[in-house]
């Protein structure tokens, strides 16, 4: 994985953390606090899937299994 990409998906989980926010703060307004919550549980769990993975994406370039590709051209 490119090092921007890497970069651009963790921008993605923080903006879907984000947007559980407030998707249920929204939705509260309008239903009860049960409902908001079904709402907002499916962007919840895609976000922490994704941060998983980042997480592991990152264990493994730290330890030198898979490194980490550069964008630019080093030298």
């Amino acid at each position: 994985m490119k090092q921007s990409t890497f970069v651009r998906h963790g921008l993605l989980s923080f903006g879907l953390v984000l947007a559980t926010f407030v998707v249920r703060g929204t939705s509260r307004l309008v239903l009860d606090e049960r409902t908001a919550t079904l709402l907002s549980v499916p962007i919840g769990l895609v976000a922490f899937a994704l941060l998983v993975w980042l997480f592991l994406v990152a264990l493994l370039s730290v330890t030198g299994v898979r490194p980490m590709e550069a964008d630019l051209e080093e030298g």
